[in-house]
C-alpha cells in the first residue's frame, strides 16, 4: 500500500506532463482499488474520475506465486500476464518499488528500456535494469519523481496524487460520518510488523483524551488488527467508533477527517495523499526516507532510534520514549493550525 501510494505522485506528475501518454501499471489485486474504483470506471482503456492515473490496470499476484512457484496456476498466471504485457508493445517500464520482484514483471514486458534506480531496495534488481537513474532526493516519493522524469528527461515535480473516487463508497461515507460540528481524528493502531507499532494502550489513551475535547474518533483496523481497535474501543466505554472497510471505503472515509494520527502505515500515507494532517509515530523506520509527505504533519521520533527493517515483535526502544501527551499536543497544534487556515 505504501509503495503505491509513494509512487502515485510521480505518475500523476507525469500524467500531466503527457496526458495523451498511455500509462498502464501492474499491481497486486489486492491494492487495486487505489488505483481503480470497482463503480463508475467508464470506458475502459481511459483516465477518469474512478481510475484517474492509469489507462489500464495489469494485475500481477506475486505474493501468492511465491508460496506456489512451481504450480500450474502460478505458471498459467505468469504466461497469461507475459501476453497481455507483450500486447501493450511498451516504449518504457519503469520500476518504481525497486525489488527483485517488480524488476521481473517489468522484463515480461519484453520492452527495451527498463528503467530503475541505480541504488535500488533490493540491490540485485539493478541487474534487470537496462538503464539506471542515481537520484538524490532523499524521499522515496522524490525519488520515484526522478525516476519517472528520465523516461522524456522531462523537469518533474512532486504533485498532489490523483486518487480514485468510488460513487458508492462515497455515499457509504456520508452514511458513516455525516456532517456535523465535531471534528472527526482517525486513529490507525496497527503497523506492518510490531517493532514499528506504538502501544496499543497510548493510542486509546490520546482517543479518550480527544473524546474529553468533543471530537469524534474512529479507530481503522486492518486485516488481522481487528483486536488492536477493539482494545481501543473497550479503553473508550464504546465513545470511539471501529472502523472495517474495504479500501475504496477508506478512502472515501478519510477524505472526511480533519487528522490522522498513526504509525509509518499505508493509512498514514494514505492521509498524505489526501492533503489531511497527520501524526506520525516513528520508530525504526526512517521519516526521512518514508515519513509523511506533501501535507502538513508532525513526525515523532526519538533521536536515538536507528533505521532497521528487521521484523521484530516488540516495539523499538525509542518508540516507547513517545508518551500520549506528545502526540496530543502534536495532534492539538495541527488542529489548531488548520482550524486558523
Amino acid at each position: 500500500m505504501g509503495d503505491i501510494l509513494h509512487a502515485l505522485p510521480a505518475v500523476t506528475a507525469l500524467r500531466q506532463a503527457h496526458p495523451n501518454w498511455v500509462i498502464d501499471w501492474v499491481v497486486e489485486p489486492h491494492w487495486q482499488a487505489l488505483l481503480g474504483a470497482e463503480s463508475g470506471a467508464g470506458e475502459a482503456g481511459k483516465p477518469n474520475a474512478a481510475r484517474p492515473v492509469a489507462d489500464r490496470l495489469h494485475f500481477a499476484s506475486t505474493k501468492q506465486w511465491r508460496r506456489q512457484l512451481l504450480s500450474r496456476k502460478t505458471l498459467r498466471e505468469i504466461r497469461s500476464l507475459r501476453k497481455e504485457l507483450r500486447a501493450g508493445d511498451y516504449d518504457a517500464v519503469i520500476d518504481l518499488q525497486g525489488a527483485i520482484r517488480s524488476a521481473l514483471v517489468a522484463r515480461l514486458t519484453g520492452c527495451r528500456r527498463v528503467i530503475g534506480e541505480a541504488e535500488p531496495r533490493e540491490r540485485a534488481a539493478r541487474r534487470l535494469f537496462t538503464e539506471t537513474v542515481a537520484t538524490r532526493g532523499a524521499h522515496v516519493i522524490e525519488q520515484d519523481v526522478e525516476l519517472a522524469a528520465a523516461i522524456a528527461g522531462d523537469d518533474l515535480k512532486p504533485v498532489r496524487p490523483w486518487l480514485p473516487v468510488d460513487p458508492v463508497a462515497e455515499a457509504w461515507a456520508n452514511l458513516r460520518l455525516p456532517a456535523q460540528a465535531a471534528r472527526t481524528v482517525l486513529i490507525n493502531p496497527g503497523a506492518g510488523w510490531g517493532a514499528k507499532r506504538w502501544p496499543v494502550e497510548r493510542y486509546a489513551e490520546v482517543a479518550n483524551s480527544l473524546i474529553g475535547r468533543g471530537m469524534r474518533v474512529v479507530v481503522n483496523a486492518g486485516p488481522g488488527e481487528e483486536a488492536l481497535a477493539n482494545t481501543i474501543v473497550k479503553e473508550t466505554n464504546g465513545a470511539a467508533a471501529p472502523l472495517l472497510c474495504s479500501m475504496a471505503q477508506l478512502i472515501a472515509l478519510t477524505r472526511r477527517v480533519d487528522l490522522v494520527i498513526a504509525g509509518d502505515t499505508g493509512p498514514l500515507h494514505l492521509a498524505c495523499a489526501l492533503g489531511k494532517p497527520v501524526v506520525g509515530i516513528y520508530g525504526p523506520t526512517d521519516p526521512s526516507r518514508n515519513g509523511p509527505f506533501g501535507t502538513h504533519y508532525k513526525v515523532l521520533r526519538n533521536p536515538e532510534s536507528r533505521r532497521d527493517h528487521t521484523r521484530h515483535e516488540r516495539p523499538e526502544a525509542g518508540l516507547l520514549t513517545i508518551e500520549p501527551a506528545d502526540v496530543l499536543s502534536a495532534a492539538t497544534e495541527l488542529l489548531e493550525t488548520e482550524n486558523a487556515s
